[in-house]
């Protein structure tokens, strides 16, 4: 008898390339086959001999055949996918099945102790003896073992409840077809060596059956509805969410539902994730999570809700781009003063370019008034309205005459020590505006607050040269990156 629980709910493992709900079906029908055998066996050795308990074993393995039928239907139909009726699949009917079997199986039990209490004080039975009930005994042992054997191992390759509920079953039947015929071999002893009381042991064998029956029913039972109400370990979701909780960037974990359905778990998870994180940082901690969800359950269906919160190491600069964020609206050039105790927040952000100045004032002032409510230490907001380009510009390449913009912008450069050299400077015109691009090498260590200085310094003093120009953009670049 297999010392696992059949309808526990453990993380299936991953499965085979071939299909699983073919072998599961195959392995249902064998098992279907076998059952029928042995009950139309058992049935007749019991008619023969009189015996209870091969009577009452055969009764056991005629739910065996109706539990079998049911496992057979409950694969076929748990194998279908998820439809508009049924969007999390069909697998809660392999549940159902099993309480159905657990439900055949009490009724048993209660004829059984019926028939053995009514023949142990009321009408006792004498027993035809045969070698053919124990031989029958016999080989329904070496059958079971050999179906609990290849539907546990089935079982256990496609995480189906309602495999291993027949596994166990068939398990244990192997034990009560030993008491069945330890009850005839003793009934035969006391008969041939003038035991009176030995007569007993067959219906007590019948009520030793019952025993199991009753056992085996109650615990498929509270199994099935287990699973019906969707309960799982206690310890499978903790070793979930601490899984989840290991990524980089999960702050916590609010909220983890776990629900099985046949052979398939659904695990819905709400992590709250720092609120500056971008969509694409999200997107990508979000399937990082989906991995470790996989590693507890694998081949789960995962949903993760994200939600933003707001970290205790947030600085005064975090939460003012986080309101920014939530507006969807671009900052940058964020800077925070302080004066005489107080302090004022400066930034530029980037508003539709096609859109009107009052409507663009009465956005920003909006922003504004949210920045001083989610940063209340800061005292006064102020904020520079730049446009944010609609249109791609298509822009065109400078005459040769404007050789002197990168020979000015060159001598910029070699005024300012840091600078090692600029390189891949582009001119172009769009309408009446020139624009210049250029690559700009730095010494690696310098911090990017000092690079940013520099970077502006040639700016200033390239536009005091060339005024003409009204747009620069200057890419930094380390000197080792330059010299590969």
């Amino acid at each position: 008898m297999s010392g696992s629980s059949p309808g526990a709910i453990s993380p299936p493992p991953a499965l085979d390339a071939a299909d699983p709900s073919a072998e599961k079906r195959r392995v249902a029908l064998h098992s279907m086959t076998a059952a029928a055998a042995m009950a139309l066996l058992k049935l007749a050795a019991g008619l023969l001999s009189g015996s209870l308990g091969v009577l009452s074993d055969a009764a056991h393995s005629g739910l065996d055949l109706v539990g079998s039928a049911f496992t057979f239907f409950s694969v076929r139909v748990s194998g279908k996918p998820a439809d508009e009726t049924h969007s999390y699949g069909h697998g809660k009917i392999e549940n159902i099945s099993a309480f159905s079997e657990a439900g055949l199986m009490a009724a048993s039990c209660i004829w059984i102790v019926w028939d053995a209490i009514d023949r142990i004080f009321f009408h006792p039975v004498s027993l035809r003896h045969s070698a053919w009930p124990a031989l029958v005994l016999v080989a329904s042992i070496g059958i079971d073992w050999w179906r609990s054997r290849r539907l546990r191992a089935v079982a256990r390759k496609t995480g189906s409840p309602a495999l291993a509920t027949d596994a166990f079953h068939f398990a244990s039947d192997i034990w009560a077809s030993a008491a069945v015929l330890a009850g005839l071999v003793a009934t035969w002893t006391g008969a041939r060596f003038a035991v009176p009381w030995l007569r007993f042991a067959d219906p007590v064998a019948a009520l030793v059956v019952s025993v199991l029956i009753l056992r085996m029913t109650l615990h498929l039972g509270r199994e099935a509805v287990d699973a019906l109400m969707d309960e799982i370990p206690a310890e499978t979701r903790r070793r979930l969410m601490r899984e989840v909780q290991r990524v980089p960037g999960v702050l916590a974990v609010e909220q983890a539902r776990v629900r099985r359905s046949g052979a398939d778990y659904f695990a819905d998870l709400t992590l709250a994730l720092p609120r500056r994180f971008t969509f694409e940082h999200t997107g990508e901690l979000v399937e990082t999570a989906t991995a470790a969800v996989h590693r507890v359950l694998p081949g789960a269906d995962v949903v993760i809700r994200p939600v933003p919160r707001q970290t205790r190491a947030e600085s005064i600069f975090d939460r003012v781009r986080a309101v920014a964020a939530r507006n969807n609206v671009s900052v940058h050039e964020l800077s925070i003063q302080s004066h005489q105790g107080h302090l004022r927040v400066e930034l530029h952000i980037e508003i539709e370019e096609n859109m009107r100045l009052r409507e663009a004032h009465s956005f920003v002032s909006t922003l504004e008034a949210e920045i001083l409510r989610e940063v209340p230490e800061v005292d006064a907001v102020l904020t520079h309205i730049e446009s944010e380009p609609a249109t791609i510009e298509q822009p065109e390449e400078a005459a040769g005459s404007d050789r002197r913009i990168e020979l000015c912008l060159r001598a910029a450069a070699a005024h300012l020590p840091e600078i090692a050299d600029v390189h891949a400077i582009a001119v172009s015109r769009t309408g009446d505006h020139i624009s210049v691009t250029c690559h700009c090498t730095l010494p690696d260590d310098l911090p990017m607050h000092r690079v940013h200085a520099i970077i502006t310094a040639l700016e200033d003093r390239f536009k005091l040269e060339c005024p003409e120009v009204s747009r620069v953009t200057i890419h930094p670049e380390p000197v080792t990156d330059n010299t590969r």
